[in-house]
This record gives C-alpha cells, structure tokens and sequence, in this order.
C-alpha cells in the first residue's frame, strides 16, 4: 500500500479564521500495481465541529481491501462554533473531487467511477456537493478543468434536513450559532439537501438504523423519497438496531482500532491555541474542552457491546449496489 498526505488547497487560496495553520487535506491509500481502479473519496462525520477519526482511515482501508483506490477528506470545521462555515466545506470536497481527477492517470483512478462516503455530517457535506456540485465556485484555471460531480454517494446515517428532524448543531456550526433564532429561510432551505435532488443528482447508497437518536432516520428518508421523485437511482437500508456513528460496526471499530487520527489536526491546532491562550476563554470552559479531547486512554473508544452483525454488511450491500450503476468489473 502507498499512504501519503497532500493538501488541497494553496496556502494562499484558502482562508479561515480558526485554521491556525491547518490547510484541509486528503490522504491517499494507493494499490501497489498499475491497475485502474475506481476510487472511494471518505468523508467522515463530527457535526461539522470535528472530523471524526472513527469514520476516517479504518474505512478507507475497508474500501482499500475491496479494491478501491481510497482517500480520506479532513476538511474545515467550526469545533468552537464561533466562525460559520457556510460554503467552505462544500469548497474543500469539491477541490479534492477535482483534484483527484486531475491526477487520475498518477493515481490509477477511473475518473468516471469516483464515489464520495460520507457520515453523518460528512454525509451532508456529500450530499450537499452531489445537489449543488454546478454552484460551487472554482477559481483554479488547473483544476477548474475537471467535473466536481461525484459519479456515486454512499450516505451513511447523515445529516439531510435542517426542517422538523434536522440535527440543528450541524447547521448552527456551518451557518452560525443564532441562525434558527434568526430563520434565515434562504439558508436554511440551500442547505436542506432534500429540497434541492434533482434529476442531475448523482446515484446514491443511504442507510441508517430506526433507532437513531442523534440524526432521526427521517432524514435519510426525506432524501430517498426525493431521489426516487426526481427519479434518480437509490437504494435505501434502515437497519433495526443500532445508535448514531457506527462508522464499520465491526470488531476493529468496537475495540477503538480506528487507525491514525490525522483528522483531528485542525481540532489538536484549536486545542493547543486555547492551551497557549491564543484563543481567551473561561478556565471552565476551557478544562471542559480539554476533558472532552482527552485521548489517553484507549478506553473512552470500546464500543464492543455495539458490534453489529446487521448492520457490518452496509459495505458489501454498498459494493453490490455500486456495480450496478458504475459497471465496476469490466470484461
């Protein structure tokens, strides 16, 4: 396997007021040999706050050892949700949609069998480029080149609405800690992805469990009803059992063996910067986010009890559904 890191932006092109040094990355997991394979771009969760490491590399080596070329996203978020987002994440997936593109022949990628696998709020932020892929600004002459259109989605347990179901501190992290007391409709609708499906909305792969209580499985619901209104290929898995973030639910996952947390480092840049004082804040605040991102102990990750037998699967059922509409195994 080739592991590397690459940025995807320029220091100078990219601008965010809480990256104190963090430029959004991918992070490459490449087949040793000169076969063209399709590519699986992960896009893990953390309510638009952090990227989470539970849904980083231990899924792009599952889609690795399936035969992808793999990338992991860690793209811009707001852990002190005090600097909106708004369209930069949407930003960062595009660029590393088009990046990868451009670099197709140099990464033994199919350019036209690239899926995006997002989670939670990285599922949002999939979706969010699956549905608004055309109005994505492209400054780049390089990379303005290449189509930031995913041609699949896996969306695993995600963010959809911001109506009667919506995690609400997603969209208060990308659009701004008041903006349900402010109702800016216009926000709010661009980015309730289910109002926004369109017949050019790329194919895509939902499932989520009926017991989540994190992110209401209406959500997925809402986006498979307007995909199958607009008529564009879906399956859809709500598993029975299960809670939010369960990433692989397989053994690796419940004994915390997730892989290297790189997509923490704009999280550990905003953690050292209130250590150091760079960023004031209340000693009680500031004890409390440090308890939160304490990683000492591997114990704060076992979830054994929440293996799932059910629910393990969702990456086969994905793989099978995927060669239905991207003709993976040619002759």
């Amino acid at each position: 396997m080739e592991k590397f890191k690459l940025p995807i932006w320029e220091t100078k092109e990219y601008q965010y007021s809480m990256a104190f040094g963090f430029i959004p990355n991918l992070t490459a997991y490449l087949h040793d040999d000169e076969k063209i394979r399709p590519c699986m771009l992960v896009v893990p969760g953390g309510g638009y706050c952090v990227v989470s490491s539970t849904e980083g590399e231990i899924v792009a080596k599952k889609f690795y050892d399936m035969g992808y070329q793999a990338f992991v996203l860690t793209y811009t978020t707001n852990l002190l949700m005090s600097a909106p987002l708004l369209d930069q994440p949407m930003k960062d997936l595009s660029r590393a949609v088009r990046l990868i593109r451009s670099k197709a022949d140099d990464y033994h990628v199919n350019p036209e069998k690239l899926v995006v696998c997002g989670f939670s709020a990285g599922g949002h932020l999939c979706g969010s480029v699956c549905v608004h892929y055309k109005y994505i600004q492209e400054n780049s002459d390089i990379y303005g080149r290449f189509s930031n259109r995913p041609d699949a989605a896996i969306l695993s347990y995600p963010v959809i609405t911001s109506g009667e179901y919506a995690h609400r501190d997603s969209f208060r992290s990308l659009l701004g800690m008041d903006i349900y007391e402010n109702d800016d409709r216009h926000l709010l609708d661009y980015m309730s992805l289910e109002k926004h499906v369109s017949q050019d909305t790329p194919p895509c792969f939902l499932w989520q469990t009926a017991e989540d209580e994190t992110v209401p499985v209406e959500n997925s619901a809402l986006f498979a009803a307007a995909c199958k209104k607009q008529g564009v290929p879906f399956a859809y898995h709500v598993f029975s059992k299960g809670k939010h973030g369960l990433s692989l639910a397989d053994e690796d996952w419940g004994l915390g063996k997730f892989g290297e947390p790189y997509t923490m480092e704009q999280t550990f840049a905003i953690i050292e910067a209130v250590k150091n004082g760079t960023i004031p804040m209340a000693e009680e605040g500031k004890q409390l986010l440090l308890q939160q991102f304490d990683f000492s102990s591997e114990q704060n990750f076992l979830r054994t009890d929440e293996i799932s037998a059910e629910v393990r699967i969702w990456p086969e059922l994905a793989e099978s559904w995927l060669n239905c509409y991207m003709n993976r195994y040619e002759e």
